[in-house]
């Protein structure tokens, strides 16, 4: 299978650091036109300059001001749409137990990522409808199918999306849209390390102590690197995967315990 995103155009959230940047690097090496999506101007224009090819472009926007990032996302759609791929990936709320949640928690988390995945999609829609092509690719977690312990607000936020999604993709099939969760596991990234750490210091051991309990509940034995998530997302949004629509993949050695 050779997967090919020539002249397909993308928007990858949260793609300075982590797994967006990797799918980003992902889809741009099969051929795809990228527009970057995050808080930061200067790690967007640094990323995007490292880019391969031309015409790859990129939005600053903070996922914390929803008002923000819809207008300079309908903008910037106006000016360089239609889109053919839409990655939704948003770094998760912070580690507590749910019973300690406040409300603002809540509605803080829901904001950053159900209500702007919403505004997103809404805006690259029309696009996707009029050319008969879309993928909508919401990178959450393995929590959707095993509550993670200490992700009270991550787990129940993540469990939305995932039920958003599912909703979605039955609207937007006939138009030949997919719409698909990616769950990754343990995989090594910024947000992952700060985990342990915040972990580790309520135990009072070592992060790395942390890492290696998480690293034995993983059956292949290891974490996963950013690339190999994209790698799940790139197959997705291709012509490839056409029909696959509604599910939820996990890509985590086999780490989940459920079917």
């Amino acid at each position: 299978m050779n997967i090919d995103l020539t002249n397909r155009k993308a928007i990858v959230c949260g793609s300075t650091q982590g797994m967006g940047r990797a799918t980003a690097e992902e889809l741009v090496s099969l051929g795809a036109i990228v527009t970057l999506v995050a808080r930061d101007e200067e790690s967007l224009t640094a990323v995007r300059d490292s880019l391969q090819g031309e015409g790859h472009q990129a939005v600053c926007a903070d996922f914390g001001d929803q008002f923000l990032l819809k207008e300079r996302i309908n903008s910037h759609v106006q000016r360089h749409g239609p889109f053919h791929i839409l990655v939704n990936n948003t770094g998760g709320p912070p580690p507590g137990e749910i019973s300690e949640a406040e409300s603002n928690d809540f509605i803080d988390a829901f904001s950053k990522h159900l209500i702007c995945n919403q505004i997103l999609t809404k805006a690259l829609l029309p696009g996707m409808k009029s050319e008969g092509y879309g993928r909508i690719i919401n990178i959450i977690s393995t929590s959707v199918k095993q509550p993670i312990p200490n992700l009270g607000v991550s787990n129940t936020t993540r469990g939305a999306v995932a039920s958003w999604a599912k909703t979605l993709s039955r609207e937007v099939a006939q138009f030949g849209i997919t719409v698909n969760n990616i769950l990754p596991g343990t995989t090594n990234t910024a947000r992952l390390h700060e985990l342990f750490f915040e972990m580790a210091s309520k135990r009072g051991v070592d992060p790395k102590r942390i890492e290696e309990e998480w690293k034995n509940e993983v059956p292949a034995g290891r974490i996963a690197e950013p690339e190999e998530i994209a790698c799940a997302i790139a197959f997705l949004a291709s012509p490839s995967a056409s029909f696959i629509s509604g599910i939820n993949l996990p890509v985590d050695g086999g780490r989940l315990m459920c079917l």
